[in-house]
């Protein structure tokens, strides 16, 4: 595995942060570089929700019990790995929040296809295992949220047998009978859906994911209610929030209506808990996702992908046109919700690992991450993205090879789940292992990243105002928060660039508060000279 030297805070930080009110980089116990700043301390930083995320596929992170599956007692096992408590101790990743894929008994390796919403599927431990991991992320100022996916359930869900079992017998009384959306022979079939026949019966029963996954009837009130307790359920025990999956199907091919549906449901989760995280799964383009953004974020599939703007960016792109992306995505989303904010991710469970569409030795994979991580909103890491875990579909029937294993490199016994045929030859990228003790690591790169991000909440949390350079791919933005102003700007080319900062903003800016990336940066008063595939914080 190919190591970069991280020019991070060395370059600025030693004067940068004594001048901006922090006092300088300290060395942790392993001798590694990190900053200490004690506006970290203040409420406004740690008590909002502009906090990087880490996606867990549960059964694949880590096994504390040696049956292979990854469960929430590995979780816990592993929390100083994520985060020790400690914003300035250099010794773990350093994330601020936590997705959990869906927990709840299920008859498969994803668990998206629910048998039972009250119950921790016991692969994965108990209920008290999730109480124990919800204390110790509330313990670390962790924000924890879980998948709920209510769209669907199982065939094997009471709910459906019970829905059956009240068709069979054409008990229109019983308060199952339409619990699922379905049709009748006879009734005009619903275009662009997918539906199976329930055996014994002329009913066909909506699936549009899978046979095994009908979809519930939110025109009953009773469902809405029903699956409005499980979520509160879930609040009383501590959970901060929810990713709701496959959110614009809860009405299929109308997302004026899922919309609707959406507003309610938040609506009454933010009567329950007025501080409650929501982000929606949908899908689609960006002018689909503003008719949910009125109600709750959304994840942004824009900035995703082989093609979305992050790792076209990454490649040497120009970074003018990301920000401009991005300023202009934050401006409309917090137009129509006050608690509006960006949620960028580069890959996640459902895609192909950003380690495969993103050259690692050639220093994509560390521009991405900066890209990611020094910006505004709450970035989304996937599991095994901080090492270069890799992982493709290619022409497999099933998304397991999406989810492997996590490489530690000691003694996990966690493996690929159910159906994975990714050769192991093809993981060149290292373990944690591996990676923890090299200063050039990528997963040293994300660490790093993290905590100037945390070191300079201006970024995260402040007026997100693109800076227009011209003639470069070279670009940035200033963000101003609580009257102080930092701006961000990457170099994601080959080649050093300067720029004169004079001719984008009327912002003195007279110091570098830290710089990372492959090379270094140097400020002589409007003049920056910034090495190629490097980022900069100036003040």
């Amino acid at each position: 595995m190919k190591k970069f030297s991280v020019a991070c805070a060395l370059l600025g930080c030693l004067f940068a942060l004594s001048a901006c009110g922090g006092s300088l980089p300290e060395k942790s116990e392993n001798g590694e570089l990190y900053i200490r700043d004690e506006s970290l301390n203040t409420s406004y930083v740690t008590n909002d929700n502009n906090r990087v995320f880490y996606e867990i596929f549960v059964g694949s992170f880590s096994d504390s019990n040696g049956d292979g599956i990854g469960d929430l007692r590995g979780i816990i096992n592993r929390f100083d790995y994520l985060n020790d408590g400690d914003p300035n101790s250099g010794l773990s990743l350093g994330v601020e929040g936590i997705w959990l894929t869906p927990i709840f008994s299920s008859p498969t390796y994803h668990k998206y296809d629910v048998t039972d919403y009250y119950k921790v599927d016991s692969q994965f431990g108990t209920e008290q295992d999730l109480k124990d991991l919800i204390a110790l992320c509330h313990e670390r100022n962790v924000k924890l949220i879980i998948d709920l996916p209510i769209n669907h359930t199982s065939t094997k869900n009471q709910m459906f047998i019970n829905f059956s079992q009240a068709q069979r017998r054409g008990d229109v009384n019983d308060v199952y009978y339409d619990y699922y959306s379905y049709y009748t022979a006879g009734d005009p079939v619903p275009s662009g859906r997918k539906f199976s026949q329930l055996s014994g019966t002329d009913v066909q029963y909506e699936c549009n994911f899978d046979g095994a996954m009908p979809e519930l009837n939110y025109d009953n009130q009773a469902v809405r209610d029903t699956m409005l307790d499980v979520a509160k359920y879930y609040l009383d025990l501590g959970i901060d929030g929810f990713r709701f999956d496959a959110a614009k199907y809860i009405y299929y091919g109308d997302n004026k209506k899922s919309a609707d549906f959406w507003k309610w449901y938040v609506g009454a989760l933010k009567e329950i808990k007025s501080d409650v995280y929501t982000v929606a799964e949908v899908w689609d383009s960006d002018s689909i996702t503003q008719t949910y953004a009125p109600y709750t974020n959304c994840f942004n599939f824009t900035t995703s992908q082989p093609s979305g703007q992050i790792a076209n960016t990454a490649k040497s792109g120009n970074v003018n046109v990301y920000t401009s992306y991005v300023e202009n995505y934050v401006n409309k989303v917090q137009a129509v919700n006050p608690d509006g904010m960006i949620l960028p991710f580069i890959s996640n469970h459902d895609m192909d690992r950003a380690a495969g569409f993103l050259s690692l030795s050639s220093g994509q994979m560390y521009v991405a991450a900066n890209l990611l991580l020094l910006s505004c909103g709450s970035p989304y890491i996937y599991y095994g993205e901080e090492i270069g875990l890799k992982g493709s579909r290619g022409g497999a029937t099933t998304d397991a090879d999406r989810r492997l294993a996590m490489r530690w490199g000691d003694e996990d016994t966690v493996k690929n789940p159910v159906g994975a045929t990714y050769p192991e030859m093809n993981q060149i990228n290292g373990t944690v292992a591996d990676q923890k003790g090299e200063s050039g690591s990528l997963y040293t790169h994300y660490k790093k990243l993290i905590m100037i991000r945390n070191a300079n909440p201006e970024i995260a949390r402040g007026e997100y105002k693109a800076l227009k350079f011209s003639g470069t791919n070279l670009g940035g933005f200033t963000s101003t928060y609580h009257s102080n102003t930092v701006a961000v700007l990457h170099n994601t080319t080959t080649e050093e660039i300067t720029v004169d900062l004079s001719a984008v903003t009327d912002i003195e800016f007279t110091v570098i508060r830290a710089a990372i990336g492959l090379n270094t940066a140097k400020l002589e008063g409007t003049m920056l000279t910034l090495g190629a595939q490097t980022s900069v914080v100036l003040k």
